[in-house]
């Protein structure tokens, strides 16, 4: 929850009034509701009755939200088990208001957990994919910032990504996650050149290279 925090903090917060969709918003392990602020109306959808939903859906790929309707939309360990992603993220586009907001937080590695299919996992290219898929369907979306956090449980390691439905509107979002936030690896910022704190090899790779040279015998471990 704590990437989710660091949104509504910097995006959401600012405003003086927001409404804002959750898409997979059932709480089975947490929840992005429980650091919902005050001054956002929170709508929880998913394709289940369960704690925190507020609506039920049958296609994944129609959210049931007029045009430019919605302030911002946050979708947290949800889009690695929607098949076609892409239709999603532009349906999400199609019901944000041209100022809208799209909060991302989806795997970038991890077990293999089927809900009810488990199909993608999310690398630090992914976000400015997605916003150039955007463009080529009609939106004028830009990637304000992206990153991948670091493992928090000896686990997962999210990939994180803030979109804006039209980028003529940039300059009502000046703030970023990543201008006080230190824990990830490679970042991107819109309008900054080259990846920050750029790392080859993910947390997990690491981990495995040092396991596998203290092995071999090349590395002591104080």
């Amino acid at each position: 929850m704590e990437n989710g925090k660091f949104f509504f903090d910097t995006y959401v917060k600012p405003l003086n009034q927001a409404t804002v969709a959750d898409i997979g918003a059932q709480n089975v392990n947490g929840s992005l509701k429980d650091v919902f602020p005050e001054n956002a109306t929170y709508i929880g959808v998913d394709f289940v009755q369960g704690k925190g939903v507020d609506i039920i859906i049958d296609d994944p790929y129609k959210l049931p939200f007029e045009d430019n309707s919605l302030d911002a939309i946050v979708s947290s360990s949800c889009f690695e088990h929607s098949e076609f992603f892409w239709l999603l993220f532009n349906e999400i586009m199609r019901v944000l208001k041209p100022t809208g907001l799209f909060y991302l937080n989806a795997p970038s590695n991890g077990l293999f957990h089927r809900y009810p299919v488990d199909c993608w996992r999310f690398y630090p290219d992914s976000g400015n994919a997605l916003a150039n898929w955007g463009n080529r369907s009609g939106y004028n979306t830009v990637m304000l910032e992206s990153y991948t956090s670091y493992q928090s449980n000896g686990l997962w390691n999210d990939f994180v990504a803030v979109f804006l439905k039209d980028r003529a509107h940039l300059d009502q979002h000046p703030h970023r996650i990543l201008n006080s936030f230190q824990n990830y690896s490679n970042g991107f910022i819109h309008g900054q050149d080259g990846i920050l704190n750029e790392q080859e090899f993910p947390e997990d790779g690491m981990k495995l290279r040092i396991i596998s040279e203290t092995v071999a015998g090349r590395l002591r471990l104080k």
